[in-house]
């Protein structure tokens, strides 16, 4: 009973540390299904040695883009984004035919996408998750993830949004009135089908207003109406549009 209990405890020590275990020896296929094993049971660190040991070992070999792959699938459990995405963009940029592929492209988006910073921080990585979301959708346009894709876009595209909204908000403030009218003026055309856009434009009318700059804000209040017939702030406007018309008229 003691030997067994013995010979228990030593197996396990045995394969519970895999840098005792030699896998060197392993044909190709068996070391790909030791690293799997390895990455299933999150021991990241053994899995990622394996399956760099694998690629460079075994180049021309069947599981090199499962290899890749998952080299990728392991930077990224460890929050290793940078170069999760390095290791995704090498499978596609060199195994262009491997079935991975698509998968690999929708994980380099995602990488971007868990880098993608509160919207007041710079926001290079949203901008690069946007893109390479939408290279999914066009590549790949049957995918079961393209709804998903598109919803992480126009995540991104709010957060785009906020951001430059934020930013004219904050050049109001500081009395800098032509630039807050410019990012206004980004929001409203560039981030449309955002809630953001009605935000800039109802803005910018009041700050048109209180500049005294009639005819560009009747102008912008008509555009307002128009898009946003239901927008709470309608009432509003139209009784502003009434003063500004009536000392026109007054005026002239």
């Amino acid at each position: 009973m003691k030997y067994l209990f013995l010979v228990l405890i030593f197996a396990l020590g045995f394969w519970g540390c895999s840098s005792s275990y030699d896998s060197s020896s392993m044909y190709p296929e068996q070391r790909y299904q030791f690293a799997l094993k390895l990455y299933n049971n999150k021991s990241y660190e053994e899995a990622l040695k394996e399956f760099q040991a694998i690629i460079l070992q075994y180049p021309g070999n069947a599981i090199i883009d499962s290899s890749q792959f998952y080299l990728g699938q392991t930077r990224f459990q460890r929050d290793e984004y940078i170069m999760a995405a390095y290791e995704y963009s090498r499978l596609i940029k060199n195994m262009p035919a491997s079935k991975l592929v698509p998968e690999a492209q929708y994980m380099l988006a995602e990488c971007y996408y868990r880098l993608s910073p509160d919207y007041s921080l710079e926001q290079k990585y949203t901008l690069k998750a946007i893109e390479e979301l939408q290279a999914f959708i066009d590549f790949f346009p049957t995918d079961p993830k393209v709804p998903e894709s598109e919803h992480k876009i126009t995540e991104m595209n709010e957060k785009l949004a906020h951001k430059e909204y934020y930013t004219a908000y904050i050049y109001t403030k500081l009395d800098y009135y032509n630039a807050a009218i410019i990012s206004y003026d980004n929001v409203i055309e560039n981030y449309h089908d955002t809630p953001y856009a009605s935000l800039a434009l109802y803005d910018k009318i009041k700050l048109l207003v209180q500049l005294k700059r009639n005819d560009e804000a009747l102008a912008s209040i008509a555009k307002f109406i128009e898009k946003y017939p239901d927008d709470a702030h309608v009432q509003e406007l139209d009784k502003i549009k009434t003063t500004i018309e009536d000392k026109l008229s007054t005026i002239k």
